[in-house]
């Protein structure tokens, strides 16, 4: 083997762990861009806070890690009905969708560890009061409430994947890089707007 295809093979095999960084900075653009441009406006950017705290709440109801990368195709789906159907809203429905994980998680017992339901339960609450109040307030406020929201869940997201808990580490990665570059991108064209 040369020295070319030995760096060539740790290229890839960086490449290939990083995925999840590559999909937040493509999700991120493409949001961005739809925001820009106008087909997405701050309450579509606002339900991707809502559908992190559920994807986080429902892999703590579940008790498996592994059950977040379904639960954000989940809410993928649900914000992409949101664009296609006028009077579908995603927030409502994945609200709903939290309260039924959560009394399933309560009925399966996972009140336990502390750190697993329970607390994404409450940092749900926090997600959908925010995102409340940033449909009262008017902009630019409200790009600023949600965005700051964002950049807070991105801090969340670092946590997790530092710990290895409540979601897969591929979720955390993914959702800190989507998190962070929407957020800053919200913050800023909202106070430059």
């Amino acid at each position: 083997m040369t020295v070319a295809q030995g760096a060539g093979r740790r290229r890839t095999a960086w490449l290939g762990r990083r995925w999840p960084t590559a999909a937040g900075i493509v999700m991120a653009a493409s949001l961005a861009a739809a925001f820009w441009v106008g087909f997405a406006d701050l309450r579509d950017l606002a339900q991707i806070l809502t559908a992190a705290g559920l994807v986080y709440l429902g892999a703590g109801a579940l008790r498996r890690r592994a059950a977040a990368w379904p639960l954000f195709a989940m809410t993928f789906v649900l914000i992409g009905i949101g664009f296609a159907v006028p009077g579908f809203d995603p927030t409502l429905w994945m609200s709903g969708i939290a309260v039924a994980l959560l009394v399933y998680g309560l009925a399966r017992g996972a009140l336990r560890p502390p750190w697993g339901m329970p607390l994404q339960a409450g940092v749900m609450v926090l997600i959908v009061a925010l995102v409340v109040v940033a449909a009262w307030v008017g902009q630019p406020w409200a790009g600023v409430l949600v965005g700051v929201g964002l950049l807070a869940h991105a801090g969340w997201d670092v946590y997790h994947h530092r710990t290895r808990r409540v979601v897969a580490s591929s979720m955390a990665e993914f959702c800190c890089v989507l998190d962070t570059l929407v957020g800053v991108a919200l913050i800023v064209t909202s106070l430059v707007a």
